[in-house]
């Protein structure tokens, strides 16, 4: 599938979803608690855990072919491990057009609009720091799963 087909195809019912943490993060309840959120939104959801190496993540999605990618960090250093991770996703074709949020903690010095911007300009659809409102993400979750 083109890019521009996967990010065209129509949405007729729950999304497909890849959850995942970053190599550098031993955090799960975060994990667990995005799953349950969006299984009870009534998206699929694939959990692949804390310290998922960045090969990993990308070939996981070629894999599962999901409709969003989500991001989670707790442990602060999330920034350090995105840059990379987008990196490596938008490098492959097919992963090219999927959308991918990020959020969580992801600096020790709590919500950094220029961190935000940075990860933006770098590839991510969204950005959710820590302490961010979770209507915003279940808002964002919900316009993809939209029909058009």
């Amino acid at each position: 599938m083109k890019p521009v087909e996967w990010a065209d195809r129509p949405r007729s019912g729950p999304l497909d979803v890849v959850v995942t943490g970053l190599p550098s993060d031993a955090h799960t309840w975060n994990l667990v608690f995005i799953q349950l959120l969006l299984e009870d939104l009534g998206h699929k959801v694939v959990n692949l855990g804390p310290c998922v190496p960045q090969d990993e993540i990308v070939e996981s999605c070629c894999k599962y072919e999901p409709d969003l990618l989500v991001v989670s960090s707790v442990n602060g250093h999330g920034h350090h491990d995105a840059g990379p991770l987008i990196a490596a996703l938008r490098s492959r074709w097919e992963l090219a057009g999927l959308r991918t949020v990020i959020g969580g903690k992801l600096g020790v010095g709590g919500e950094d609009r220029q961190r935000s911007g940075a990860l933006v300009r770098a590839g991510y659809d969204a950005v959710f720091e820590d302490g961010g409102d979770l209507e915003a993400f279940t808002s964002y979750v919900g316009s993809i799963a939209v029909t058009p």
